[in-house]
């Protein structure tokens, strides 16, 4: 009798646990990315790969998470972490299979890994008025070119809803505070970056 009742307390125990797991899955299924994405160049990376959230109930917000990677050849190994903000402003409906989003205006935070990089200059070497920014994270304004292409056209029962194709021009505190006290030497080309970029939809 008293293995049977055991038998019946472990049996509870694992549907409580299964049906834990499973309210648990539901609440964090927000976790879940809705976008992959693939991009090179653009001031986060020569190539990097990350995850998108689409964001308000128009899905035109857009939050990507993304690891960049330069390799030693391409100027110096580095390793950079980037959060991303942009919002489809205007809508171009290409008929049944795609729609355009010409002007994408974002933000976005980047945060490079280096011996030689760090959050904050030492201290010990220069007065804390001497340089105003980071040597390791940057804040950049973008703004964004997208072409979306419905998935059920391109591959049909995929699963995938859309694939787009972007360009992305940025430009960060540093190189703002340059052309500002630079103007005469330094044009809008000198101080904005290029990025393309594929997302994936699912």
């Amino acid at each position: 009798m008293n293995g049977f009742i055991f038998k019946i307390i472990c049996l509870g125990l694992l549907l409580l646990v299964a049906g834990t797991t499973k309210v648990s899955a539901q609440h964090l299924k927000f976790l879940i990315p809705d976008n992959a994405i693939v991009q090179f160049a653009g001031s986060i990376g020569y190539f990097s790969v990350g995850a998108g959230y689409d964001l308000f109930k128009n899905k035109r917000g857009i939050l990507d998470f993304n690891y960049g990677y330069v390799p030693a050849s391409k100027g110096g190994e580095l390793n950079i972490v980037t959060a991303k903000f942009a919002y489809k402003a205007y809508e171009v409906k290409l008929r049944d299979w795609g729609k355009l989003y010409p002007f994408n205006p974002g933000f976005f935070l980047s945060y490079t890994f280096h011996p030689e990089l760090s959050y904050r200059f030492n201290r010990n070497r220069y007065s804390s008025d001497y340089y105003r920014w980071s040597e390791a994270l940057r804040p950049h304004l973008s703004i964004a070119t997208e072409i979306e292409f419905n998935g059920d056209k391109l591959m049909k029962g995929s699963g995938i809803k859309a694939v787009s194709l972007y360009t992305e021009f940025n430009t960060n505190d540093y190189y703002l505070i340059n052309y500002i006290q630079n103007t005469s030497s330094l044009t809008l080309a000198d101080i904005f970056q290029l990025g393309i970029g594929l997302r994936v939809k699912f």
